[in-house]
C-alpha cells in the first residue's frame, strides 16, 4: 500500500533549515537489523552525553531514545541520523519531504550513494554536523497515482524512482506515456522506470539511463527492454506531469515506489508521475558528486586516498 508522508501535497516546495543550535536528534535504523540497532544504542548515548534530546521512531530498540511516528518526529527533529544503506535511507526520508528536517547517512550498506558516511567516521561526521560545519544538497521526490475507472487506487511518495513492471508472466507489456498531453511514445517492453536525479544512478542507471546531477530539475524516462531499438532514454523537465497508460497485461503489473511501496495494475489502468516536495540531505563541506560518482562507480581517475 502507498502510504502519503509528512507534508507531501506541499508539491514543488521545501521549507527553511533549521541550520543553528540542534538540539532534538532523530535516529532512523535499517529494520530488524541488530547491528544498526546496536550503533544506534551507541550514538544514542553520545548524543545524550552532549545534552541533546534523542528521538527514534516507533520501531527501534528502546535504547535509542524516545519513541514517535515518523509523523510527529518529523515535527520535532532537527537533524536525522539514518543508519542503514540507501534503501533505509529513502524508507525514512520518504515521510520527511517537505519538512524541515535534514537528513544525515551513516552507510551500513553496500554502494551508499545517498548514506556514504562511513560507519567508522560517524561520531566525528556529527560532531562536525552538529558544530554547525555541514552542507546541504536539496532533492525533489516524485508524487504518484494511480487510477482505475476514474477511480483512485493509490497515492505515494518516491524519492528514487516509480517503476511499472509485468510481474510473473513472460510477456511485454504494452503501454503508452504523455507529457504534457502529447503522447511521447508507445511501445512494448518489460516496464518503466520514471527516476529523480537522486534516482538516477540506481535502477534507471542499470536499465541504461542517464546519470543526472542533482541540482538538475529532471525526470528520466527509461524503458525497461522495450520490444524497439529506437526507443531511447529521455530526460524531461520535473515540473510536468507524465501520463502513464497501461494498454495491454495479460496478468496483473506492478507499480513500485522506491521498490519498497506497491500496487497492482490492470490493463487500462493508469498513472499520473510529478514532482512533490523536497528532501534535505547532509554531508561535510569536501563531499564532492563526482568524487563520489569515481569511488562508487568506479571510474578511471579515482584516487583512493
Amino acid at each position: 500500500m502507498f502510504s502519503v508522508p509528512f507534508a507531501a501535497y506541499k508539491l514543488g516546495q521545501s521549507q527553511p533549515m533549521k541550520v543553528k543550535g540542534m538540539h532534538s536528534i532523530g535516529i532512523r535504523t535499517k529494520p530488524d537489523d541488530s547491528r544498526a540497532s546496536a550503533i544506534a544504542g551507541d550514538l544514542a548515548a553520545w548524543l545524550l552525553k552532549r545534552g541533546c534530546e534523542v528521538l527514534c521512531d516507533e520501531n527501534q530498540p528502546d535504547s535509542c531514545g524516545e519513541k514517535l511516528p515518523m509523523s510527529e518526529l518529523a515535527k520535532r527533529a532537527e537533524l536525522l541520523i539514518v543508519l542503514g544503506g540507501d534503501g533505509t535511507l529513502l524508507g525514512a526520508g520518504r515521510h520527511l519531504v517537505g519538512s524541515n528536517v535534514p537528513i544525515l547517512g551513516i552507510n551500513l550498506g553496500r554502494l551508499g550513494f545517498l548514506t556514504d558516511t562511513p560507519v567508522g567516521s560517524m561520531f566525528d561526521v556529527v560532531a562536525e554536523v552538529l558544530s554547525g560545519n555541514y552542507k546541504t544538497k536539496h532533492h525533489f521526490a516524485l508524487l504518484a497515482e494511480s487510477w482505475r475507472d476514474g477511480q483512485l487506487l493509490k497515492r505515494g511518495i518516491a524519492m528514487n524512482d516509480v517503476v511499472l513492471q509485468r510481474q510473473s508472466h513472460p510477456r511485454p507489456i504494452e503501454y503508452e506515456l504523455h507529457f504534457r498531453d502529447q503522447l511521447m511514445f508507445r511501445t512494448r517492453a518489460d516496464g518503466l522506470v520514471v527516476a529523480t536525479p537522486a534516482g538516477s544512478t540506481a535502477y534507471a542507471l542499470s536499465a541504461g539511463g542517464p546519470i543526472v546531477h542533482p541540482e538538475v530539475e529532471a525526470m528520466s524516462v527509461v524503458p525497461l527492454c522495450p520490444h524497439t531499438l529506437s526507443n531511447r532514454p529521455v530526460v524531461v523537465p520535473a515540473d510536468d506531469v507524465l501520463k502513464l497508460m497501461l494498454l495491454d497485461s495479460p496478468k496483473p503489473s506492478a507499480l513500485s515506489l522506491d521498490g519498497q511501496e506497491h500496487v497492482n495494475l490492470l490493463q487500462g489502468d493508469s498513472v499520473s508521475i510529478q514532482k512533490a516536495g523536497q528532501i534535505c540531505l547532509v554531508y561535510l563541506p569536501e563531499r564532492h558528486y563526482f568524487n563520489t560518482l569515481r569511488s562508487k562507480l568506479h571510474w578511471a581517475g579515482y584516487d583512493s586516498e
